[in-house]
C-alpha cells in the first residue's frame, strides 16, 4: 500500500489541524517521547525489533 504523503509546517502539524487516521495493525502502545540528546526517543518492546511500526504524534 502506497504511504501518503502530508504537507507539514516547519513545527511539523498540519496546516488542516487535527486529521483522522485508521490503522490495522496487531498491537498498539502509546508512550511519551523521552529527551535523548538533539533528538527524541520512545523505547519498544525488543520482541518489536525488526518489525514495521508507525508513529503517530497525538498533540
Amino acid at each position: 500500500m502506497p504511504e501518503e504523503k502530508r504537507q507539514s509546517t516547519q513545527d511539523g502539524a498540519s496546516p488542516r489541524g487535527s486529521v483522522k487516521f485508521e490503522v490495522h495493525g496487531a498491537e498498539v502502545l502509546e508512550k511519551q517521547v523521552k529527551q535523548s540528546g538533539n533528538s527524541g526517543r520512545i523505547y519498544l518492546p525488543p520482541n518489536w525489533v525488526g518489525k514495521r511500526v508507525k508513529i503517530v504524534r497525538l498533540d
